[in-house]
């Protein structure tokens, strides 16, 4: 056999295998062995069959940008494939293109005039379209209107901004936006941008939005119409809120564009899209531009920050592209620099906000690690390093404090590289000299230095022998706040170094509890600014490791009001601070507890064993827990998870996340923590975080969901955007106690409605949990098979079970007759449902095991009602499905089983004074498998009533 005659096999029989899979509803495994054989293939005729069944795949599973490609490429080879036609004819529907879908389903009605499908699909279609023609008119005569309005000098205030409110409203329609941009509606926003009223521009802005939100075509169209040049001024205007509604205008620019070079266009656009590569450095180069220049103003520049930190580096690592990070690093590293280096007291470089600082520091970190290789990172180090040098080795003091601020920043970010900068030739040495400096300027920009150095555990020595003495010295003595709150944080800084561990302290007993006495004092101080408010917390965010700073803290109510207000304020730099500080009196950190046999010989070798401190004992933690929610954690935590800022990183994320899994720890605190919006706030936590983050906040909403109703806790459409999270728990990198709280709380959503069941199964949730049925842990096991339990309600997984290659239906009968009751109940009402809704599977029971009748007499006389609930409804289904079924259920103990359970009643008891018994459930279905009996003729009914006899 040749090669391509093997490959052509090859590719023959994963169609086959595919085509398996398909008809038993695993549709994802069809898409993959599809997707293998078109690899294989190389008969185009073979390859447009594939293409054709793949689509298939993509319609089952909504990706009908995907499906309505693979149709194309199918008629591509074959026009007349009408199967074809039809899928492509249903995906255009869906993806909102009716004319090109009734075209389409025309064509197939034409070729099969008597297929029913193919004319419901073409009078659908002409129903869709003659809606969307009277929408469109309604709409065009609304958009006309507004324009109007607008336009007309004579138009009154208030109606000209009721009329730029409404043009919002319909720009957010899909009719409303299409006709705006038509109608020539951007050189009217154009000149709304003008307009001195602030009101009208973030009309204008916000009617952009709904203009380029997932339309590539019309986002290019815009961005050179408008051009760059004014939406960055726009932008760097100095009103926060039109800077903010510039950003996100920016954004979602971002996002179309970007969405756009991924996404393949055919039809009426595929003509007019040239690559939108060009607009995306265009818009770049300007935002990079924007950074030092003095027409900016800071939230302006805030806003470039933030963007660029969303929009260069890669999302993912397995993405192997990071040639934005590159040339943002050649093109912009300077720029981001004269940022990083300006010293707002001294006036002469570019606006900053009291954010700005974190902002590029955040930018610069995500720009070193987004860098692949050692060569990259070099370069990055080397322009820093230039950068820092040139200023430093001038004579001005000017130049000097931008040097040195530089580094700051880069500690702050970037670490490694600001270590290298702090080492060059008399750096460290200037600072030090500076910290005692009697310009205050000076002294803010060198100490903040020191602390940001003292925050590495190489300076940290360092400065604990070179530096304290100089730090207390300014604490005690300075006659200025900003200086005396700036060296208490450094102390606070050195004081923490042990982290928890309670035989490693820096400070003399009870220095760290001063410490925290003089910061707390400090943060309830609402005289001082917020800056210096800020660092006071940074203070405690190290503090907080000494198990005593934290009883004093939450026993503080005034500091913790002070904290949560600080937490809900403009101040975004404060974000990180506030998070550690709760992760740390939460206790919400990991912590790995030595191996005992291993402390032992540490003892003996004399080496250092961490203890931990009394007061972080489970019992302290939980009534710390308590403190900080009656004091208001909830709300702050809600109110940081929605700021639009740099300074929330992924890090930040992940100490929110730990807090919120804390606070839902206990069962009787999850209702204060969802009424407070704790859940809503969760949902963004799982997919912007670190990894560890995103498995932390899955965690809480799934012990949420478990104890909760779903539909209250997340009402609309947010219950479906919890499935995925809980689903991403189902994997071993996770935790067991994780994996069975995320199938516990998957049970719960499964017997909601058949749509929920419908998005489990898209995530691919059913063969994940059917994995868990196997595990050997019990109680993991048995969550696992009262999920399933749930997801049969839904025929697709009903039909899973017909499949004879499969142990699925034996595994269940097998599992009813287990020890563990629990697993028995969630068994046995798995095959109950299954044998009630697929006959089908009926005749099949007896094939799993010779043990099935031991089993289902075993139900039938267990101690458990539920259980010899289920039990009948099992031979109840299997009787009726079958007479050979029932004839041998008759032959077997089973029908003296069914006659004692018939005669059962809740009243049954000696002695009972209720005239009329109330027949047990099981003991109602007992008589109807009799009733089927009698029906088949396989029973008599005896002299005594209700005593049947078998037929001879």
């Amino acid at each position: 056999m040749t090669e391509n005659e093997k490959m052509t096999q090859d590719a023959a029989a994963m169609k086959e295998e595919g085509n398996n899979l398909f008809k038993t509803g695993d549709v994802q495994g069809a898409l993959c062995c599809y997707t293998k054989a078109l690899k294989l293939s190389e008969n185009k005729s073979d390859s447009a069959i594939l293409y054709r069944n793949r689509s298939a795949c993509y319609l089952k599973l909504e990706d009908f940008s995907k499906a309505e490609t693979d149709a194309s490429k199918a008629l591509d080879t074959d026009p007349g494939d009408i199967k074809a036609r039809y899928r492509r004819a249903q995906a255009l529907q869906k993806l909102g293109r009716l004319d090109q879908a009734f075209m389409d389903a025309q064509k197939c009605a034409q070729l099969e005039p008597k297929s029913k499908a193919f004319q419901d699909l073409l009078r659908q279609l002409g129903i869709q379209i003659q809606q969307k023609a009277t929408q469109m008119s309604s709409t065009d005569a609304r958009v006309q209107q507004m324009f109007k309005l607008l336009t007309d000098s004579s138009t009154a205030q208030t109606d000209r901004q009721k009329a730029a409110q409404n043009l919002v409203v319909l720009s957010r329609d899909d009719a409303g936006a299409e006709q705006i941009f038509r109608n020539d509606g951007v050189k009217l926003i154009q000149r709304l941008l003008e307009a001195k009223q602030e009101d009208i521009v973030l009309s204008a802005l916000r009617t952009l939005v709904g203009l380029c939100t997932g339309h590539q075509s019309r986002t290019m169209a815009i961005v050179n119409e408008l051009g760059m040049v004014k939406l960055c001024e726009v932008m760097g205007s100095g009103e926060q809120t039109v800077s903010l509604a510039a950003c996100h205008l920016l954004q979602v620019m971002f996002e179309a564009l970007t969405e756009g070079m991924t996404k393949v266009i055919r039809g009426k656009e595929e003509a007019v899209l040239p690559e939108p590569s060009r607009e995306l450095r265009s818009m770049l180069r300007h935002l990079l531009d924007m950074l030092p220049a003095a027409s900016v103003s800071g939230p302006g520049r805030d806003s470039a920050i933030n963007l660029l930190v969303k929009q260069v580096p890669r999302k993912s690592q397995k993405n192997p592209d990071n040639s934005l990070t590159l040339w943002v690093t050649d093109q912009g590293l300077k720029n981001v620099l004269e940022v990083a280096g300006t010293v707002p007291e001294l006036g002469d470089g570019p606006r900053l906000t009291d954010n700005s600082h974190m902002s590029s520091s955040v930018l610069l970190n995500k720009l070193y690690d987004d860098l692949k290789s050692d060569a990259e990172r070099e370069n990055f180090n080397r322009i820093c390093e230039d950068y820092v040098k040139n200023h430093f080795d001038r004579q001005a003091m000017s130049s000097k404090l931008r040097a040195i601020q530089t580094v700051s920043v880069l500690l702050q970010g970037p670490s490694e590289v600001g270590n290298r900068s702090l080492e060059l030739s008399g750096m460290m040495d200037a600072v030090i000299a500076l910290c005692a400096s009697k310009d205050l300027v000076h002294q803010q920009v060198a100490v903040e230095t020191l602390i940001h150095a003292a925050g590495k555990a190489k300076r940290a020595s360092f400065i604990t022998a070179n530096g304290v003495t100089l730090l207390k010295d300014l604490y005690k003595n300075s006659e200025n706040d900003r200086i005396r709150v700036r060296a208490l944080v450094g102390l606070c800084k050195l004081g923490s170094a042990g982290g928890t561990d309670f035989s490693m302290k820096q400070f003399a007993e009870g220095s760290t509890l001063k410490l925290a006495k003089q910061c707390r004092k400090w943060l309830c101080n609402e005289s001082l600014p917020v800056t210096s408010r800020r660092w006071a917390i940074e203070g405690l965010a190290y503090l907080t490791f000494d198990a005593d700073v934290k009883e004093d803290l939450v026993q503080d109510k005034n500091a913790l009001h002070a904290m949560f207000d600080l937490a809900k304020s403009d101040d975004k730099t404060v974000l990180f601070a506030i998070g550690s500080t709760l992760v740390n009196c939460t206790n919400s950190y990991d912590v790995e507890k030595p191996d005992p046999q291993m402390v032992e010989i540490a003892k003996y070798a004399k080496q250092h064993v961490p203890e931990e401190h009394p007061k972080d004992a489970q019992s302290y933690v939980e009534k710390r827990l308590v403190k900080l929610l009656e004091a208001g954690v909830v709300s702050a935590l809600v109110c940081m998870v929605k700021q639009e800022s740099p300074a929330l990183t992924e890090s930040c994320r992940e100490c929110i996340a730990r807090v919120f899994l804390a606070l839902v720890e206990r069962q009787e605190d999850r209702g204060m923590v969802v009424a407070q919006g704790g859940g809503k706030a969760l949902l963004p936590l799982v997919t912007e975080s670190t990894d560890k983050g995103k498995i932390k906040a899955a965690q809480a909403l799934a012990k949420i969901t478990i104890t909760h109703n779903p539909e209250i806790a997340f009402p609309g459409e947010r219950i479906y955007e919890v499935v995925r999270p809980l689903v991403s728990l189902l994997r071993l990198e996770c935790t067991m106690l994780q994996n069975f709280e995320a199938l516990m709380a998957l049970t719960n959503l499964a017997g909601i409605s058949e749509k929920l069941r419908q998005k489990l199964i898209k995530e691919r949730a059913v063969p994940k949990v059917e994995g868990y049925m196997f595990e050997e842990h019990d109680m993991v096991r048995a969550a696992a098979t009262e999920c399933m339990c749930n997801l049969v309600l839904s025929t697709e997984v009903q039909e899973l079970f017909l499949d004879k290659g499969s142990d699925r239906l034996k595994l269940l009968v097998l599992y009813s007759g287990e020890d563990d009751e629990r697993l028995r109940k969630a068994a046995a009402g798995t095959l109950a449902m299954l044998t009630a809704e697929q006959p089908d599977i009926c005749a099949r029971v007896p094939e799993t095991t010779s043990h099935w009748l031991e089993i289902l007499q075993a139900l039938l006389l267990s101690d458990s009602q539920e259980l010899r609930h289920r039990g009948t409804v099992i031979t109840a289904n299997l009787m009726q499905a079958q007479r050979d079924l029932a004839e041998k259920l008759m032959e077997s103990e089973a029908l003296e089983i069914l006659s004692v359970m018939a005669k059962g009643s809740d009243n049954d008891k000696e002695g009972s004074d209720v005239k009329k018994a109330t027949p047990k459930p099981e003991a109602r279905v007992a008589q109807q498998c009799l009733d089927l009996a009698l029906g088949y003729g396989l029973i008599q009914t005896g002299d005594k009533a209700g005593e049947p006899r078998a037929e001879a």
